[in-house]
């Protein structure tokens, strides 16, 4: 049983570039209508981790069910779930952040989490990766191995001024508003 398990967590790892299905969980008229009215109309929808929709692919890439903007790629053995890690990307700093990474219990150890990591570092080159919440104590070794030789190795590190954690990447008009905002308080301040 341990050995047929192997072998079939080793065929998931194999097809994390491959095997990933995508759904972006965006929906054009209703992000045209918050950028419109500058965030007073906000009816983007906001998905639980439950309405999310589990794709026929061994891995799969689909919005957060927990941080509007973030992604979510999850892997799926046998129809069921087996890992999960949030992310998110900004492209104004060249940094990405992960965030509450899990494995099921039977799969963990056998490098899913490791794997994951790799495949969205390859899909997205040349970034500095980090983590937006605190290393557990017994999580620090897994984040030590799998951030030798990544460029911000995986540390916590607080997300920059374009990302906010409930609203994803800040649009153009937010960000110009926050600079505005602060350039004035620097001069008044």
């Amino acid at each position: 049983m341990a050995e047929e398990v192997e072998r079939a967590v080793r065929r998931l790892c194999e097809r994390a570039l491959t095997g990933v299905g995508r759904w972006s969980g965006r929906t054009p008229l209703r992000d045209a209508l918050y950028r419109v009215t500058r965030g007073r109309i906000d009816k983007r929808p906001r998905y639980s981790v439950g309405q999310l929709p589990t794709l026929a692919t061994p891995w799969q890439d689909t919005a957060s069910g927990r941080y509007f903007g973030w992604r979510c790629r999850q892997a799926n053995l046998h129809e069921e779930f087996a890992f999960a890690v949030e992310y998110i990307v900004c492209p104004h700093c060249g940094t990405a952040w992960v965030d509450k990474p899990y494995t099921a219990e039977e799969y963990q150890r056998r490098g899913l989490a490791a794997v994951a990591l790799w495949a969205l570092r390859e899909e997205n080159p040349g970034l500095y990766w980090y983590t937006g919440s605190g290393h557990l104590g017994d999580a620090k070794t897994f984040w030590n191995a799998v951030g030798r030789a990544v460029p911000g190795a995986y540390r916590q590190h607080e997300l920059c001024e374009h990302i906010d954690r409930y609203e994803g990447l800040k649009p153009n008009w937010l960000l110009r508003r926050q600079q505005r905002q602060a350039a004035s308080n620097a001069r008044h301040g």
